[in-house]
């Protein structure tokens, strides 16, 4: 295991990372997207740290042109502000922001569950497949893949739900919850998030519209918070 430390630069990466030995598959992007997700996640780098091209390639064994499709993608998901003549920034939404995007994600996913109870029930069987990795992950205190997971189950239930518009725009809303529960949330509080999202499938299996939303309510409100600290609801109570 190799820990890097990137030098001018107000933070510190640990990237654990084996050394890739010769002969063996060399890393795509695909396969470095979510290691430097989840380390952002982690806070491993922090939010609103600056780095550069070259340290986060030497943190994580990988050229410049992989780290810059991964920030391209990131970028795009608002992750990552990239501007000319400055170096690559995590962003760090503010508790206003992460009040419109919950707002937004409350707006979009309840009409994606009731489109969603209207699809053939064996596009549902991935997504408990995801469940179950995103409890292990929880299982084994690895944060940041329990995160990115959670967002990435919201991600292919309104895949299910049919709708590529609202689907793109979700896509554009959870990288950034991702971000925001990673700044506020404390550890001990996401753990529960499986469960919900398990519940969530029963009910979009039984095709029972009403309960499905409610528990996307639910969801959403927990999630509210967790991380706006806003009063329980009745249902709640």
């Amino acid at each position: 295991m190799v820990s890097y430390a990137l030098k001018n630069n107000p933070f510190t990466l640990v990237a654990s990372l084996p050394r890739r030995q010769c002969g063996e598959k060399k890393l795509l992007v695909d396969d470095v997207y979510p290691q430097i997700f989840d380390a952002i996640l982690e806070q491993r780098i922090a939010p609103g740290s600056r780095f550069t091209e070259d340290s986060l390639g030497q943190a994580f064994g990988v050229s410049r042109s992989i780290i810059r499709q991964v920030l391209a993608r990131l970028s795009h998901q608002q992750v990552i502000i990239l501007r000319p003549n400055h170096r690559p920034q995590v962003a760090a939404p503010d508790l206003e922001q992460t009040r419109q995007i919950l707002h937004a994600r409350r707006l979009t996913e309840i009409t994606l569950v009731r489109l969603a109870c209207q699809q053939p029930r064996r596009q549902l069987q991935p997504l408990r497949q995801l469940i179950a990795r995103e409890r292990e992950a929880i299982e084994r205190d690895q944060r940041g893949p329990a995160i990115r997971l959670s967002g990435e189950f919201h991600l292919q239930l309104a895949d299910v739900a049919g709708n590529a518009p609202l689907a793109q725009f979700l896509g554009s809303l959870v990288p950034l919850t991702s971000l925001a529960i990673a700044q506020f949330e404390g550890r001990a509080h996401h753990c529960c998030a499986w469960q919900e999202h398990a519940t969530l499938i029963d009910a979009l299996q039984a095709a029972d519209v009403e309960q499905s939303e409610a528990l996307m309510h639910q969801h959403l409100d927990h999630l509210e918070r967790r991380l706006l600290g806003t009063p329980p609801t009745e249902a709640d109570l």
